[in-house]
């Protein structure tokens, strides 16, 4: 159920409002090629996209570890950090809704990456690209985050946040795959992308609610009575 979750929120980020109008930027910027000549290209080459994405999953794999880690040391509060956790992704949930408005969350850091060209620095562009830490991904990361901190072990808040970064990740590098198609999706999308944000926040909003309520789990269970074939995601 949790993986699912983390999955469903990378690719919630990748569409949300400040993401997805800035991949073919990210893009064009990765590859060395301008928006015509990638629409000349008609696709791009794929290595230095996949590297970014390595870059900036690494990063929030690291950032889900220490969150795991922290938790395991409140572990002997474990009723308190359930309830502190889930009224955190309440709170961020209803931001990212547009209920309440939490200031700091709507200034975009943005990075400056002046890293010389070489055979790593897409990677290194994509790790500067997840310390940005924009508003629209801000709420959503940071769910995902306070969920990896009541987890049991590190290879479980780990293996969150890797779901997390598939989602994000994988239509990332479809987009420079079929990038004449994304082009005409992101430009028909935009009309939607407030409409992903508050379907995100729903989502994450209902799970807040589960883990103060104790209900996560048992939600996890009724769905693989269902769909017995979930239990091989772990």
């Amino acid at each position: 159920m949790e993986l699912f979750i983390a999955l469903g929120a990378g690719l919630i980020s990748f569409l949300s409002p400040c993401v997805l109008p800035l991949i073919p930027g990210y893009i064009s910027y990765i590859s060395g090629s301008s928006i015509n000549e990638l629409i000349e290209k008609k696709s791009v080459n794929l290595f230095p996209i996949i590297l970014f994405t390595v870059g900036f999953s690494i990063v929030f794999i690291f950032f889900g570890a220490a969150s795991t880690l922290l938790g395991q040391v409140l572990l002997q509060n474990s009723y308190e950090l359930r309830i502190v956790a889930g009224v955190i992704i309440v709170i961020l949930s209803l931001h990212l809704i547009g209920i309440i408005n939490i200031k700091f969350l709507n200034y975009e850091k943005r990075v400056q990456t002046d890293i010389k060209r070489n055979f790593f620095s897409p990677a290194l562009i994509g790790m500067a690209f997840a310390f940005g830490w924009t508003p629209c991904i801000g709420p959503i990361l940071g769910s995902i985050l306070v969920l990896a901190s009541t987890e049991e072990s590190l290879q479980q808040g780990i293996l969150l946040l890797t779901f997390y970064s598939i989602g994000l990740a994988v239509p990332f590098i479809l987009a420079g795959y079929l990038i004449q198609r994304f082009l005409v999706f992101s430009k028909n999308f935009r009309k939607n992308i407030n409409k992903v944000s508050k379907i995100g926040g729903s989502i994450l909003l209902i799970t807040g609610i589960l883990m103060i309520t104790n209900h996560l789990q048992a939600l996890g269970f009724y769905l693989l009575n269902i769909f017995p074939f979930l239990q091989n995601f772990g």
